[in-house]
């Protein structure tokens, strides 16, 4: 009874905080995409919502019946074995359902949950399938945060999202770097918490003697590289990455601008003057990589990042890493539409770690592997250095 409570209340609580987010949100704000990687806010709070009607309701709750039999192809997002589904670029096409109709379904839902915990129709595989729902709306809380901010941060008026979104937090790193022996260290969750499958397959990993960054680099260590012509000099780049710098015409992280010869950038806060000191956030894997190679070192690899972590503080920058998003020894895909979670995408992504001020709290641990594609930098990723000796 104590699991079933504790895990109840955190799918409720699961559910308001999304909503808080959102909270600040005019209605004209809930229907824009500007890019394909950016869902609109309507979009995640229904699309949320159908994980929960589609995998839990629809097979364990007697008698359900769906909120609207339409819903399940407007908020599918990537599950092809569940069935068709409305291509990604056209989420911003959908005018309707509207955004009341949607928060209607987000009620209806959150209700039928609770019924179905309060009139013990639950089992344990409804439990596991609850927890994965919750930490997939947890994801979509920090993509709710980042894709808000490219909304409002592609609209000319560079409009703020709220006055309390602090995203320059500071920390308590010791400058320098800190050594890590050679020798055979364990990778990968362990324990009874929660985790993805993509954490699991704990294994053994050799690693050479290295040191890494205690702290992460600066807006002001890379201001460093951008005068140095660091955008300019093709030796620093992969050759994608210098087609994709030169074809974008990209010269600076995103959302930075120069006004009279200052340096600004835009934040949920509104558009503000850099803070020298803070860490850099908004670059890709590829300018992650141009700059460790400006800077005669290297982008640490996922595997040091976690044998290293204790050594450090994290979590308020995802931190690109120079692993590859592969499967661990022994993966096994999930059952189902559900081994579609992680498994499908597992090729031509780079592996972030460390979370961001935008995961929640209780979402971040040491062994989350987080992935994406090299040049996309709209999450709140920064840069750790590591060097061989």
């Amino acid at each position: 009874m104590i699991v079933t409570e504790s895990l109840l209340a955190s799918f409720l609580k699961t559910r308001s905080d999304t909503e808080e987010i959102c909270a600040p949100l005019q209605i004209e704000d809930y229907v824009i995409q500007p890019t394909e990687n950016v869902s609109p806010p309507k979009w995640h709070l229904g699309h949320t919502t159908w994980f929960f009607e589609e995998f839990i309701l629809s097979k364990y709750l007697e008698n359900y019946k769906r909120f609207n039999s339409d819903y399940a192809y407007v908020f599918n997002s990537y599950y092809e074995s569940v069935g068709e589904r409305v291509i990604r670029t056209d989420r911003g096409n959908l005018s309707r359902p509207t955004v009341r109709e949607v928060y209607e379904y987000r009620d209806y839902v959150t209700a039928h949950i609770q019924e179905l915990f309060e009139g013990g129709y639950h089992t344990s595989k409804v439990f596991d399938l609850l927890e994965i729902g919750i930490h997939h709306e947890k994801q979509h809380q920090e993509l709710l945060l980042t894709d808000i901010k490219f909304i409002l941060g592609n609209n000319p008026l560079l409009p703020k999202y709220n006055d309390t979104f602090t995203e320059d937090p500071t920390t308590d790193n010791i400058s320098g770097y800190t050594r890590v022996e050679e020798g055979v260290y364990q990778i990968g969750h362990e324990g009874d918490g929660f985790c993805y499958d993509n954490e699991l397959g704990r294994h053994q990993v050799y690693l050479r003697e290295y040191e890494i960054a205690n702290d992460l680099v600066t807006n002001e260590e890379y201001l460093s590289f951008i005068k140095d012509s660091g955008y300019k000099n093709t030796l620093l780049w992969h050759s994608e990455a210098w087609d994709w710098i030169n074809k974008n015409n990209i010269a600076s992280p995103l959302y930075w601008h120069v006004i009279d010869e200052k340096y600004y950038h835009y934040t949920l806060q509104g558009l503000k003057e850099i803070d020298l000191s803070a860490p850099i956030t908004h670059i890709s894997y590829y300018e992650a990589y141009a700059y460790a190679q400006w800077k005669g070192e290297r982008l640490p690899t996922e595997f040091e990042w976690e044998v290293a972590h204790h050594n450090f503080d994290w979590g308020i920058r995802w931190e690109w890493t120079e692993s590859s998003y592969v499967p661990y020894p022994g993966y096994k895909k999930a059952d189902g539409a559900l081994g579609e979670y992680n498994g499908k995408f597992m090729v031509n992504q780079k592996v972030l770690r460390g979370g961001s001020i935008a995961t929640p709290l209780n979402h971040i641990r040491p062994t989350y592997r987080n992935f994406f594609h090299p040049q996309l930098r709209w999450q709140f990723t920064g840069i750790r250095l590591a060097k061989d000796i």
